[in-house]
C-alpha cells in the first residue's frame, strides 16, 4: 500500500535562528536518540570510537553556545515550528571540521586552500522525528546563507547526495543533505566527485 506523503509545511511558518539563541533542550529534542551529536566531521575517524556518546553532545553544546545568546561563535541554525524546535543544520567555516580534509568529496579535481577558513561548510542536517519529508531541510539551506554572508564567510559550499526518482536513500546518508534541497537555495554545483555525491557553492 501507498504511504500517505506528509504535508508540506509553508516555508513561512518555520523560523530560523542561531543555535546560540535555541535552548539545548530543543537541541536535544530535535536530535532525538540521534548519538553523532554532529561530530563526524569534527573528530578524526580513528579517534571516533574513543569518544564517547557523552562527550559528543558536550563537545556540540559547547559549540553550539546553547541558551547563550550572542555567544562569540556558534555552530549551527535551529528551525521552529510555532515554538516547537523541527530542524537542526551545522554550519561554520570549513576550517572547523578537520575530518574534512582525509575525506576525498570535498577536494576531488578542485584546487581548494585547506586553510582558509573564509569558505563556509554546511555539513550536517537533522530533521526531527515527525517532521520529516516535510521541507524542514529547505528553510534550513535557504537560511544558512545569510547566517556565512553575515559572520564574514567568502564563499559556503555543501557536500549533498545525488538523489534521484525511485532510488531509495537511507535517513542516515542524507544527513549530508540532498543537492536538490542546495540547488532549491541557490547553490551552483561545481564538481562531481563520486557517482553519489556533488560539491555545491555559493560564492559572496
Amino acid at each position: 500500500m501507498r504511504q500517505d506523503i506528509p504535508e508540506p509545511i509553508p516555508a513561512d511558518e518555520l523560523v530560523v535562528v542561531p543555535a546560540d539563541r535555541a535552548s539545548w533542550d530543543d537541541l536535544q529534542a530535535v536530535f532525538g536518540t540521534t548519538d553523532c551529536h554532529c561530530q563526524r566531521y569534527k573528530i578524526f575517524t580513528y579517534q571516533w570510537r574513543s569518544v564517547s556518546d557523552a562527550e559528543r553532545a558536550a563537545r556540540l553544546r559547547e559549540q553550539t553556545g546553547c541558551g547563550t545568546p550572542g555567544a562569540r561563535s556558534t555552530s549551527g541554525l535551529v528551525a521552529y515550528l510555532d515554538g516547537e524546535p523541527v530542524g537542526w543544520c551545522a554550519v561554520e567555516p570549513r576550517t572547523a571540521y578537520p575530518q574534512l580534509t582525509r575525506t576525498r568529496v570535498p577536494w576531488k579535481g578542485r584546487q581548494e586552500d585547506e586553510t582558509d577558513d573564509s569558505v563556509w561548510a554546511v555539513t550536517c542536517f537533522v530533521t526531527r522525528k515527525g517532521f520529516r519529508r516535510r521541507g524542514v531541510t529547505y528553510a534550513l539551506a535557504r537560511a544558512t546563507i545569510d547566517f556565512a554572508r553575515e559572520r564574514g564567510a567568502r564563499a559556503l559550499e555543501a557536500y549533498p547526495m545525488i538523489t534521484r526518482p525511485g532510488v531509495e536513500i537511507t535517513w542516515g546518508e542524507l544527513h549530508v543533505g540532498s543537492r536538490d534541497v542546495f540547488l532549491d537555495a541557490g547553490f551552483t554545483e561545481v564538481s562531481r566527485p563520486t557517482l553519489r555525491r556533488a560539491v555545491v557553492r555559493i560564492d559572496f
